[in-house]
């Protein structure tokens, strides 16, 4: 419900309106509130999976309060190319970016049991990928047709579907874990149920703020089980510097044909999840369709962002999707507001302190938070789908793209004689999927008979007209 008092109906729907400071700023931070959790996961899990995260006893663990710093950095300037606009580039509309989940399954492969120095490899990936994305903004209209609801809709499943493991890994007590008897014990399990407890009851329970920002809540109430339990170390806090700027090529910058494929196929992806993101803002907040011109710049200002934190360290940005919802729910259109919470996350990126104290929390607590975030990834998926016109034809081609792109996320033995560069591509399983749906969805007839597919349905040949 919009709050009138920060504006006539007309301002509140004129993205270049700033309301009163008194008000700007409390809405600006609750931007930085609803995205915070969602922006800085995916470095903590990349970390993990190359062996220096939650748990590692790494000496390299210092490296992972970095990345972190870095995610909240580069998503506030990201944010302002999206908000201020540079040129060309960005929509100059209320558009909050943050760390992509799409990316993680691909970077996982990349970088699994590695170490540091395999994150060269992701920050080339990211450097080219993000030129590349910056680069469909000049035809990303005439694209759109190749990426109907089917196949986005099953990637964003898959995306989900390929990070729900991990989830469960980090609440019974994280991959260096695995095998011991710490793994799976109650007492981890009762601190991710707290936080998926309280999650829960505040989102549905709840309005406003406290719903918007029930993950983030949810994880402060597991934070605080977990103290009193004895599991939150302090030691990273004391050690952190007060201020570090951004360190250029902090990992290096190394160009494998595995990352780069993979980070530009998936570019497509999230470009088109920004022009939904978009159209969604100028729908909900001003009650009109974007512009080509909104579309292009948002697009640009995405990869940009993203090639610029590759240089730096840190990973892929896009458009956060629940920002967008925060928009629709406050009324409020500006994009100053969004600048104010991008400024918060900048400061934030540029004190160590916040990364250190971010890494005190237990990886139980965080497997509660992702078990319900990644859920919401297959959720946002299953929804996509509910657009599709599920006949016999759409059924199919659904059918043979999960099937072989879950398959090979399930079982990457299957492809070992593949050479390393396409067996790290394939057996990530979206791409697989998302090739196989963009092609036949392309290729094949429109018609397909009813009685085509009742012999391999076992019964079960749906609703589909």
């Amino acid at each position: 419900m919009a709050d009138t008092s920060i504006g006539t109906a007309e301002q509140l729907r004129d993205p270049n309106y700033t309301p009163p400071l008194a008000k700007a700023v409390p809405l600006g931070i609750q931007h930085v509130l609803a995205m915070f959790v969602s922006n800085v996961t995916p470095a903590i899990i990349v970390c993990g999976a190359a062996g220096f995260g939650f748990g590692s006893n790494s000496p390299d663990f210092p490296q992972m309060i970095y990345m972190i710093q870095m995610s909240m950095f580069f998503a506030g300037i990201a944010t302002l190319l999206q908000t201020m606009g540079l040129g060309p580039v960005g929509a100059r509309l209320p558009i909050v970016q943050g760390t992509s989940f799409a990316f993680i399954p691909i970077m996982i492969p990349l970088v699994a049991g590695q170490g540091v120095d395999a994150i060269a490899v992701l920050m080339g990936g990211i450097l080219v990928g993000g030129l590349f994305h910056a680069c469909l903004g000049l035809f990303i209209g005439k694209i759109r047709f190749a990426l109907p609801p089917l196949v986005t809709g099953l990637v964003v499943t898959m995306i989900g579907l390929a990070l729900v493991k991990v989830g469960i890994q980090y609440a019974a007590g994280g991959v260096p874990a695995i095998g011991t008897e710490e793994y799976g014990s109650l007492q981890n399990w009762t601190v991710a149920g707290v936080v998926i407890l309280v999650t829960l009851g505040l989102k549905f329970f709840t309005r406003g703020m406290l719903s918007v920002s029930a993950v983030l809540l949810g994880l402060i109430a597991g934070y605080v089980v977990a103290y009193l339990m004895g599991m939150v170390n302090f030691g990273n806090i004391g050690r952190a510097a007060a201020v570090a700027l951004p360190n250029p090529l902090h990992f290096g910058l190394e160009f494998s044909v595995a990352a780069i494929v993979g980070f530009c196929l998936m570019s497509f992806v999230s470009a088109v999840e920004t022009v939904g993101d978009v159209s969604g803002i100028t729908k909900g907040g001003a009650g009109r369709e974007a512009t080509d011109t909104e579309i292009q710049g948002a697009t640009f200002a995405d990869g940009l962002g993203t090639a610029v934190s590759g240089l730096f360290g840190a990973l892929p940005n896009t458009s956060f999707s629940q920002n967008v919802g925060l928009i629709a729910m406050t009324g409020v259109m500006s994009r100053h507001v969004v600048t104010i919470g991008a400024l918060f996350l900048i400061v934030a990126g540029l004190i160590p302190k916040v990364g250190a104290i971010i890494s005190t929390v237990p990886i139980e607590v965080l497997g509660g938070g992702v078990i319900v975030m990644f859920g919401m990834v297959v959720a946002a998926g299953v929804s996509m789908l509910s657009d599709v016109d599920w006949n016999r034809r759409n059924m199919v081609i659904f059918a043979i793209a999960l099937s072989l792109g879950l398959g090979l996320q399930l079982e990457p033995g299957a492809l070992q004689y593949l050479p390393a560069t396409l067996k790290v591509l394939a057996t990530s399983g979206i791409l697989p999927a998302a090739l196989i749906a963009i092609v036949l969805n392309l290729v094949l007839p429109e018609e397909l008979a009813a009685e085509a597919t009742e012999e391999v349905s076992g019964g079960m040949s749906g609703h589909g007209q």
